[in-house]
């Protein structure tokens, strides 16, 4: 698992990993952003929304829990062994939208979520419990939670949106 030394290096390992990802979608036509690729589990449409997704929702715990309301992940309506359904709710909130769309919709996101980011102390980053929303069996703190939504999957989406690029164009 990689670890960060402060919330510099986590904002530029997200930035880093976030324009590599998003720079692959730079000559994806708007005709084939829907387009299933077998061997490929997300179109390039799904990919995106699957981002603004999980970005919007951990800010959303946090807005809620700072305005002192209980937070229910992942949402009210999903439970964590529910993801898929959670995904699909995603493709539809955010899939419907022309494919720059949802580019500059994510770009917009990932600046706020970074902002965010270097508005938190490095004590509610990196010490366990800072957030009631991040509170869990496996006791992460908001870092890792990061983490596994921005950095994680920039990496390894950008491997799947390369796949569907070698089999679709």
């Amino acid at each position: 698992m990689r670890t960060y030394q402060n919330k510099q290096e986590l904002i530029q390992a997200i930035q880093t990993q976030y324009q590599k990802y998003i720079a692959e979608f730079a000559n994806i036509p708007e005709a084939q952003k829907d387009l299933a690729v077998e061997g490929v589990d997300k179109t390039p449409s799904q990919n995106l929304a699957y981002q603004l997704g999980w970005l919007n929702l951990m800010l959303e715990w946090d807005r809620k829990e700072k305005q002192g309301l209980a937070v229910q992940t992942p949402t009210p309506d999903y439970k964590w062994n529910q993801l898929g359904g959670l995904y699909q709710s995603f493709y539809n909130k955010y899939g419907n939208t022309a494919l720059q769309t949802q580019v500059d919709e994510l770009n917009a996101l990932v600046d706020q979520f970074t902002s965010w980011i270097d508005s938190l102390s490095e004590a509610e980053l990196f010490e366990v419990g800072q957030r009631k929303w991040a509170t869990t069996k496996a006791r992460w703190p908001l870092w890792r939670w990061i983490d596994i939504n921005t950095v994680s999957p920039f990496t390894t989406f950008r491997t799947k949106i390369r796949k569907w690029k070698k089999l679709a164009l």
